[in-house]
């Protein structure tokens, strides 16, 4: 006999041989019992999941001399013929060859003609979305009133280029994608028949290379029957088809645990010797972490589509991440996926992304660094009183006869709120920070030391230049009335600002500023605003240690 590929030679006879279409096939027997037949029917689907199939039963289960509970007995001349494409009532069309407008009118021809030796005459067209819309409106009228002895079947995997008009005269049925059980099982079933070994784990890689269609993981199957003979194993599925093997995505996560750089470089390289496709082992690293999220989440590896041993891994490694970790690690992946689809450099992207997710800092959960905070205000507050004369913003605390002393001092802080405050990313207010340096000009913080303020007439020429500014521009004269000079040194006019909103005011109409505040100073003034929230405000006069500890240290006196 000449030899027929798996998907041929095991294509189902009978409605219950189909697999994973349980809900579909279920209908149509029972629409054959009660004789409640439609003139259309439509299935869509995902390819290799039964359509074709489901349709050819139904074609023999309805013209069938002796059918079995509504089944083909698959033995009768009109079953035989179906089954070998050469019966004259049963016709099978290729959408995609035979989509013009003509065809759809020799169609309407032949419908008119009863059936030669069968009950109903069959039209089964294939990728029915390929017809053009010219077709699709010579067909409509056929079909919305076909003669009694005509039955349609429409098969198509793109059911939304179908126009509207079609779908709503014809019974729609839904194909599903196949599961992998589904599939490892009718595979077990054909193995055993044909008197093949292959372990549980091959079954698996063929199952889920599939992807969903039956017919591809038969292709597989047989494309591994020829390669390994009569015995198959998991290993040797995996260097046939040069599929990444899963421990390399074990490693991965390893790597990023561990934050070895250098071994993400040489696994790339490896990546690369061995010739795998970049973008599906970035398809494989997506369902791993994604894999590693479901078992963090669930503590259970049931939703997880892997051997029992890869399980055990996954039950073990998710407890090193968190899930906000992993949330992160997959958007790395899904962009560094898209960023390959045009890029000349795949090697160059891969190797940046990996190094990403291996450098990338682990997440702080919200409640943590709350809990985190509650602990550092409470060992903060356990401080002698003898050592706060004053009560710090942040973590900072000294006393007043030491920075009179030394003017300024080093800070001492507990050693367990210093751990604290650098774990959760806090700086104190003593430390330099090179944003404040960078900004000077615009914006200056607390830290940054005030001009004294001098003495004669200094507010009243501030409260002169407040009421010129008035005259001329009202909103901002309203608005300059809120804030307050801080001193006058060496030509710089330091400006208190009580929000982020005066500070940009200030900034917009600093030429029209300056150009008012030397006409009231008498010599030319360049503003330097500062950013000092209202309750921090410096008055103008006070003691010069009180400024000096507010300056250094953020300081606020105690009530």
């Amino acid at each position: 006999m000449t030899y027929l590929v798996t998907a041929r030679k095991w294509r189902p006879m009978v409605f219950e041989d189909v697999v994973g279409q349980g809900h579909i096939t279920t209908t149509l027997r029972n629409a054959i019992a009660s004789n409640r037949l439609s003139h259309s029917y439509l299935f869509s689907g995902p390819r290799g999941c039964g359509k074709t199939t489901t349709a050819r039963l139904l074609a023999k289960a309805i013209n069938c001399l002796s059918p079995k509970d509504f089944n083909p007995d698959n033995e009768c001349d009109i079953c035989k013929e179906i089954t070998q494409g050469r019966s004259i009532d049963v016709q099978e069309i290729d959408g995609a060859s035979n989509r013009g407008v003509d065809e759809v009118r020799t169609l309407r021809e032949s419908v008119k003609y009863a059936p030669v030796r069968s009950k109903y005459k069959v039209y089964i067209i294939d990728e029915v979305h390929m017809l053009t819309k010219e077709a699709f409106s010579a067909l409509l009228k056929t079909l919305e009133e076909p003669p009694p002895h005509i039955l349609f079947v429409f098969a198509t995997t793109e059911v939304h280029k179908v126009p509207p008009t079609i779908l709503s005269r014809c019974q729609r049925f839904d194909f599903r994608r196949i599961s992998i059980e589904e599939i490892i099982g009718r595979l077990r079933l054909i193995a055993g028949h044909e008197k093949i070994t292959i372990d549980d784990d091959a079954l698996l890689i063929v199952a889920k290379k599939g992807d969903g269609s039956l017919r591809d993981a038969q292709s597989i199957f047989d494309q591994m029957v020829s390669f390994c003979g009569t015995t198959i194993n998991a290993q040797t599925v995996i260097e046939a088809l040069n599929i990444v093997d899963e421990e390399l995505y074990f490693r991965v996560t390893d790597l990023i645990r561990t934050r070895d750089t250098k071994g993400g470089l040489d696994l790339v390289d490896e990546i690369m010797g061995r010739g795998y496709d970049i973008r599906e082992f970035l398809g494989g690293l997506s369902e791993h972490f994604r894999n590693m999220l479901v078992v963090l989440s669930t503590n259970a590896t049931q939703l997880v589509e892997t051997s029992e041993a890869f399980k055990k891994r996954y039950l073990e490694d998710a407890k090193h991440f968190t899930q906000n970790d992993l949330f992160r690690l997959i958007k790395i992946a899904g962009d560094l996926d898209a960023s390959l689809r045009w890029n000349s450099q795949p090697r160059f992207r891969l190797e940046i992304g990996l190094l990403q997710m291996i450098r990338l800092d682990s997440s702080v959960q919200i409640e943590g660094l709350l809990q985190g905070l509650e602990e550092l205000k409470k060992n903060v507050g356990s401080e002698p009183a003898s050592v706060r004369d004053f009560k710090v913003a942040g973590m900072v605390h000294a006393s007043q006869p030491t920075f009179v002393q030394q003017q300024r001092t080093e800070v001492h802080e507990p050693d367990h709120a210093k751990t604290k405050r650098q774990q959760f990313g806090f700086t104190a207010m003593h430390e330099t920070s090179p944003q404040s340096t960078e900004n000077r000009h615009s914006l200056q913080s607390l830290t940054q030391p005030l001009a004294p303020v001098p003495d004669g007439g200094f507010e009243d020429k501030w409260k002169s230049l407040v009421r010129m500014v008035s005259e001329k521009r009202v909103a901002v004269g309203t608005m300059l009335e809120k804030t307050q000079p801080t001193g006058l040194d060496n030509g710089v006019l330091q400006v208190a600002c009580p929000d982020d909103m005066h500070l940009t005011m200030l900034k917009r109409n600093k030429e029209f500023l300056v150009d008012l505040t030397q006409q009231v100073y008498g010599a030319k003034v360049r503003l330097e605003a500062i950013l000092v929230p209202e309750h921090l405000h410096v008055p103008v006069k006070e003691h010069h240690i009180i400024t000096a500890l507010k300056r250094e240290l953020g300081a606020e006196p105690i009530d």
